[in-house]
């Protein structure tokens, strides 16, 4: 049985999942992950528990899960499939952006590796998926963070939309209807009280969005480039 067989759809979406967490959470708390594949607590606990039995992720109780080298390295070659899958449905088919994310996860379970690699030859091999986020190459490590989420910024700082962590339908066409693209450049105006919506102006529009939202906005504050 090749290695691509030996993992069930199950199993490759929380990999994927907890390493896309793992960009702004470390450790992951089996709280988040839950939230973010909608599920409840005890079921992704007792996947927790059969990926740490497979040596792909480590748990530390009452703390969260990290995946070790071998998860890892798993996570990216899952990841690289599903961003290479959006590029194609966005850029070849044409499809909304906001689409591409839940067909790219049907098809990232389909494709073997020498079809992978053809598609990112007939790409021209892209670097990031149409949300911005980065889409993983064979044998080269992640690149160097300096993004962090919008929500984290305060009022009068600003920064450029780098990436939309979480490629929802509905999450992506709320913020595409705000502008708020990879690209964008932004400044924080307002925060309203008990950490409420954001205000942002981008040229001379101004833009609200909640807490929640921001969460998933990664984002390069100015100047990031040269600390």
């Amino acid at each position: 049985m090749s290695e691509r067989h030996q993992f069930g759809e199950s199993e490759e979406m929380y990999l994927k999942t907890i390493y896309v967490l793992a960009e702004s959470l470390d450790p992951v708390p089996v709280t988040a992950l839950a939230e973010r594949l909608k599920i409840t607590t005890v079921s992704a606990s007792e996947m927790v528990r059969r990926l740490q039995d497979r040596a792909l992720l480590d748990h530390t109780p009452y703390k969260g899960v990290r995946l070790t080298p071998g998860g890892e390295e798993r996570a990216r070659a899952i990841l690289r499939r599903h961003r290479l899958w959006e590029r194609f449905i966005t850029d070849q088919l044409g499809l909304d952006w906001s689409e591409a994310h839940d067909a790219a996860c049907q098809l990232e379970h389909l494709a073997d590796d020498d079809m992978i690699e053809a598609l990112d030859r007939y790409l021209g091999r892209p670097t990031t998926c149409p949300h911005g986020n980065p889409i993983p190459r064979p044998g080269q490590e992640p690149p160097l963070k300096r993004a962090l989420p919008l929500s984290v910024l305060k009022v009068g700082e600003e920064g450029t939309v780098l990436s939309i962590q979480s490629e929802e339908a509905a999450l992506l066409a709320y913020v595409d209807a705000r502008g708020l693209r990879p690209g964008q450049r932004f400044k924080l105006e307002e925060i309203a009280p008990y950490d409420g919506p954001r205000s942002l102006r981008m040229g001379d529009e101004v833009q609200m969005i909640g807490r929640e939202i921001a969460d998933h906005i990664i984002v390069r504050r100015s100047g990031a480039d040269h600390a």
